[in-house]
């Protein structure tokens, strides 16, 4: 698939997409939950911020550097050097 800024899409991408599109009706706060999980290790660098979830399940919700949310098991040695790394930076930028 092309779009018009000829980017294209993985069966990847479009997985994390559509799993992005759920929400749960008990946390109406949250536009975005996690159903499903990646199982791939992200580059830490492109990551910005995260989200914590319990329901429908344990998940960590990282937001890249363009936006993408992509939800990963938190039990995941590299997720916890990532939460880590990111509270470093926020510390960091609040001083």
């Amino acid at each position: 698939l092309w779009l018009n800024m000829n980017i294209a899409l993985t069966a990847f991408d479009i997985y994390l997409f559509l799993t992005l599109l759920g929400s749960v009706g008990s946390q109406p706060m949250r536009k975005y939950s996690c159903v499903s999980l990646s199982t791939q290790q992200l580059n830490i660098r492109n990551l910005v911020s995260y989200e914590k979830q319990k329901v429908p399940v344990n998940a960590i919700m990282f937001i890249t550097t363009k936006g993408i949310k992509i939800c990963v098991s938190p039990d995941q040695k590299w997720v916890q050097s990532a939460i880590k790394k990111i509270d470093q930076k926020r510390t960091t930028k609040h001083k």
